[in-house]
């Protein structure tokens, strides 16, 4: 009778043996293990040793950990073609910043928004956006002058920015427009 955690276990180890693009006899070999232990402990037909476990690994380039996380139930996964993320009428937004948001999860405690903001011809400087969180911002169009606190830096499109979103933080000045750019907050959820 098969148990679940070795079911889990043997689920995880192949599904991080074929990510690395790894047949079952190269990763055998790596890991000094044989091959049809490798196939007994990936049909979750025997519970592997700890040793077993780090040789695995070590031949996957992976933390042991890797093997006791949750992913069986975290299968989340979003394709959004192009054009076709959500138009988002965000509470509070400012006037002519367009965002669309190109993809989400509904497993886990990390919440994470990935928007692409395009400022509309007409749009404003704004430095007043704050919340909680971590913010991701690559630019894709454009020149601006982008505040943080008391800082200020000149951003034009494939320079990024990451900081803890609690800051007052925007855009203080355009100087070259089209401006677009890839924005991703991210946030434990409660």
């Amino acid at each position: 009778m098969r148990s679940l955690s070795a079911a889990r276990i043997g689920a995880q180890v192949r599904a991080l043996r074929m990510a690395a693009d790894l047949s079952a006899g190269a990763l055998a070999q790596a890991s000094g293990i044989s091959p049809s232990m490798l196939s007994r402990i990936e049909r979750g037909l025997v519970s592997p040793s700890v040793e077993t476990l780090e040789r695995l690994a070590q031949g996957l380039h992976v933390p042991t950990s890797r093997f006791f996380g949750d992913q069986a139930r975290r299968a989340d996964f979003c394709h959004v073609r192009a054009g076709r993320g959500v138009l988002v009428d965000r509470i509070g937004a400012v006037a002519d910043y367009r965002y669309e948001l190109l993809g989400h999860l509904l497993s886990g405690n990390l919440f994470v928004e990935p928007y692409l903001v395009t400022l509309l011809p007409g749009a404003d400087p704004y430095v007043t956006f704050q919340h909680p969180g971590l913010k991701f911002l690559y630019f894709l169009s454009g020149e601006v002058t982008y505040r943080y606190g008391g800082k200020t830096v000149a951003v034009r499109a494939g320079d990024s920015l990451l900081f803890d979103a609690t800051a007052l933080h925007g855009i203080e000045a355009i100087q070259v427009q089209p401006v677009s750019y890839l924005s991703v907050v991210f946030t434990l959820r409660e």
